[in-house]
């Protein structure tokens, strides 16, 4: 591998991790009654590139963290419609594992916000993190979700 091919690498996984964190940010706000700032100063002090216990945390874009964790808080309840009127009829946003929600919750955002990564790929990622807490038919779910709300928000990238 050369170092142009490593350098992108390191940057893809950066964002990876990014987006991983961020679901842990979501999800750890749906728990507390700490404030999306609070939440995300205590990830980067603490946890994005931190050592904790002689473990060393990997490094992750942060202002993509931030940018994701602030914002899909703010736009909760547009985000929270979107995703629910494109679940099955029997369920609701309220009936989801709150991390499935989280996920969906960042990855719609980034839908919403982030044109500068391709809808396909924003898809790809987040049933990669969904296979990192789920091991059934919840990725599944998280691709025919993801890829109805892409296929509305971002139409030009998908004819």
């Amino acid at each position: 591998m050369n170092a142009r091919s490593e350098k992108r690498g390191d940057k893809h996984s950066r964002r990876t991790l990014a987006r991983l964190n961020a679901v842990q940010a979501l999800y750890q706000m749906e728990h507390d009654n700490r404030t999306a700032r609070e939440v995300v100063e205590e990830f980067l002090q603490h946890r994005v590139g931190a050592e904790l216990d002689g473990d060393q945390f990997k490094d992750s874009d942060k202002p993509l963290f931030e940018d994701i964790v602030l914002n899909t808080k703010d736009r909760q309840e547009e985000i929270d419609k979107l995703i629910g009127d494109r679940l099955e009829k029997d369920r609701t946003t309220a009936r989801l594992e709150v991390v499935l929600l989280c996920l969906l919750r960042a990855a719609t955002y980034e839908f919403l916000a982030r044109v500068d990564m391709p809808a396909k790929v924003l898809i790809k990622e987040y049933i990669g993190i969904a296979r990192t807490f789920f091991t059934g038919k919840e990725p599944a779910l998280v691709n025919g979700v993801l890829d109805k709300i892409a296929k509305e928000l971002r139409a030009g990238e998908f004819d």
